[in-house]
C-alpha cells in the first residue's frame, strides 16, 4: 500500500518507474548516496523517516552507513547504501535526498563555527529562517550534530540550548531559552522598563536584555546593571547586542572602532581582510570593535560579571574573524549555520546494484569500487 500524505511530493517519473517494475517484475535494489562538498555527517532524521515507512508499509529496508553521525566526510564519498524492494524503495528517493543533504551542511556549519569560537557557547536561534517545522527540526538537529563534533575535536562548549521548545531535545533540553525579542522592548517604552517587567515576572529567571532598540547600547547597559546589581554581579545579568548594519554601536565611529581594536588585538587588524571581513572586524552593526566596547565600558563601571551575547548574522566566516580580534563574547545566538548556498545542500542517490547485478551510470563507478573496497577492508558502517 502506498502512502498519500508523501506520495503526492514524490517525483512523476520515480512513480511511473514503481508502476513498471511492479507490472514487469520488482527486483532487490541497492542505492548509493553521497554529497558533492565536505560535510558533517547526520543522517538520523533520514533513517528515522525511513524505519517509520517500513513499520507503515510493513516492508524491509536495509540502511547501511559508512560513517558514524557526526565524522567528516569529503565530497563524493558514498554516505549511505540503501537496500530493498525496487517497488519499494523507488519513490521514496525525493524524501530521502530531502532529509539528508541540508542537515549534512548545516551541521558541517556549525562545526566550524563551534571550533572556530571554542571557548563560546552558543545559542540556536535558526527557527525564524526557516520553511516550516520540518526544516526547523532538520536545522536543530544539525546543529547539535555539528556541536558535539566540535565540543569532540576542539573542545568547544558548542550549543547549550535553542530557542523552541519544538526541538530543545537536539540540545539535551526540555525547552528552549531566551529571555525577551525587540517586541518586549518596544511595548515597555524603554529598555529598563523591558527589563524591570522581566524580572517581575520571572524574577528567579537568569536576564539576557537587548540593549540596541533604541540606539543606546552602553547607555542601557549600564543603566540595567545599575538598576540590577545584585543579579548583574552574581553572573545573572547579560546583555545582547543585536546592532543592525546601518549604524553603528552608540559611542562608536570608523576612527574609534580602530582605536578600540588597536587597544585590544592590534595584529587583527593588520592582517589582509575582505570588505565584509573588515566591516564585522570595525565596521557598523556588531562588530569585533562593538563587543570590545562594550566590554571596557562594562568593566569601567564595575560590571565585570555582566556577560555579553552577541547576534546578527554569526555565520562560519563571521565567527573567525571574532576569533582572530579574541571577541570578549560569553554566547553566540545564531541561525546562520542555516546553508547560505541551498545548492551545496544537494544530495545523490544512485542505484548500483539490481539482484546480484552490478550496474551505474557511466561516471558514478567510484560508488561501487569505493563499496567493494570497504567491504573487502572491513571498513564498513552499521547497518540496519
Amino acid at each position: 500500500m502506498f502512502d498519500p500524505d508523501f506520495i503526492r511530493g514524490t517525483d512523476k517519473y520515480f512513480l511511473r518507474t514503481r508502476d513498471i517494475v511492479a507490472a514487469q517484475g520488482d527486483v532487490r535494489a541497492t542505492y548509493a548516496l553521497f554529497m558533492r562538498v565536505p560535510i558533517i555527517f547526520a543522517p538520523r532524521i533520514m533513517r528515522d523517516w525511513l524505519e517509520r515507512v517500513a513499520e507503515t508499509r510493513g516492508i524491509k529496508i536495509s540502511v547501511e552507513t559508512p560513517f558514524e553521525e557526526g565524522a567528516q566526510v569529503g565530497g563524493g564519498e558514498p554516505l549511505a547504501y540503501i537496500s530493498g524492494s525496487l517497488v519499494e524503495l523507488v519513490d521514496l528517493e525525493t524524501h530521502i535526498l530531502q532529509r539528508l543533504g541540508p542537515p549534512c551542511v548545516a551541521a558541517f556549519n556549525a562545526y566550524r563555527m563551534c571550533c572556530n569560537l571554542p571557548k563560546v557557547a552558543f545559542l540556536a536561534m535558526d527557527a525564524r529562517h526557516c520553511a516550516g517545522a520540518e526544516m526547523a527540526a532538520m536545522m536543530a538537529y544539525a546543529a547539535g550534530v555539528g556541536s558535539r563534533g566540535a565540543q569532540r575535536d576542539a573542545g568547544a562548549v558548542g550549543f547549550i540550548g535553542n530557542a523552541t521548545d519544538a526541538t530543545a531535545r537536539y540540545f539535551g533540553n526540555e525547552e528552549g531559552v531566551g529571555t525577551m525579542p525587540h517586541a518586549l522592548i518596544g511595548y515597555a517604552g524603554s529598555t529598563l522598563r523591558a527589563a524591570e517587567m522581566f524580572h517581575e515576572t520571572f524574577p528567579d529567571e537568569r536576564m539576557t536584555v537587548l540593549v540596541d532598540y533604541y540606539g543606546h547600547e552602553i547607555s542601557d547597559a549600564l543603566a540595567v546593571a545599575e538598576r540590577f546589581p545584585e543579579l548583574a554581579a552574581a553572573g545573572g545579568l547579560s546583555v545582547r547586542l543585536d546592532t543592525h548594519g546601518g549604524r553603528f554601536v552608540e559611542g562608536l565611529d570608523p576612527a574609534e572602532s580602530y582605536a578600540v581594536i588597536e587597544r585590544h588585538a592590534p595584529d587583527a587588524i593588520r592582517q589582509y581582510r575582505t570588505e565584509a571581513e573588515l566591516r564585522w572586524m570595525v565596521g557598523t552593526g556588531v562588530s569585533a570593535s562593538a563587543i570590545w566596547f562594550l566590554r571596557e565600558k562594562l568593566d569601567e563601571a564595575g560590571f565585570k560579571e555582566v556577560q555579553i551575547v552577541a547576534s546578527s548574522g554569526f555565520n562560519p566566516a563571521k565567527c573567525a574573524v571574532m576569533a582572530s580580534a579574541n571577541a570578549p563574547i560569553d554566547v553566540v545566538g545564531t541561525g546562520s549555520y542555516l546553508p547560505e548556498r541551498w545548492e551545496d545542500t544537494y544530495a545523490t542517490a544512485d542505484i548500483i546494484e539490481y539482484g546480484s547485478r552490478s550496474s551505474v551510470k557511466v561516471g558514478r563507478e567510484f560508488l561501487v569500487s569505493r563499496r567493494n573496497a570497504k567491504r573487502i577492508n572491513g571498513t564498513g558502517g552499521r547497518g540496519s
